[in-house]
């Protein structure tokens, strides 16, 4: 295993729980990710939005991906993350999410007044499943 394969089930699995907090109240919502590689997730929302305000103040993020087949081998397997935000402004990758989400233009024509775009990186990833429920501190962990 290694984080390349994080990445690649990340892809796989691009609807996940993002976890942040809110002074000291935890946040959960779920996300679909714009795509994962070989330096982190990247996501966007809007600045309007409170996950917005709170990645500002803290940029510790937790994310959960999930793979919920095959049940029957004790419900499915997960993919948590733990890294910080980084927040990307390079004109490259607007461009490259508008064309490959191209619904995000119907949100307004100033899109650098509402758009952000954001990296998860510097943290570990690890895979998770039933089978590991009471090893969890023995489960390989790929920084990134």
């Amino acid at each position: 295993m290694s984080f390349e394969e994080c990445a690649v089930f990340a892809n796989q699995h691009p609807v996940c729980a993002v976890a942040t907090v809110d002074g000291d109240q935890p946040r959960v919502r779920f996300f679909l990710m714009w795509y994962a590689d070989g330096t982190g997730f990247y996501f966007h929302t809007g600045k309007m939005k409170q996950i917005y305000r709170q990645l500002q103040q803290n940029p510790k993020v937790e994310l959960c991906f999930y793979d919920p087949t095959p049940p029957e081998q004790g419900g499915g397997k997960m993919l948590r993350v733990t890294g910080r935000v980084e927040w990307k402004r390079e004109q490259a990758l607007v461009n490259r999410l508008l064309a490959e989400r191209p619904w995000i233009r119907s949100l307004g024509t100033d899109i650098d007044q509402f758009l952000a775009i954001f990296r998860v990186k510097g943290g570990e990833a690890w895979f998770w499943t039933m089978a590991d429920n009471l090893k969890e501190d023995r489960i390989p962990r790929y920084e990134f």
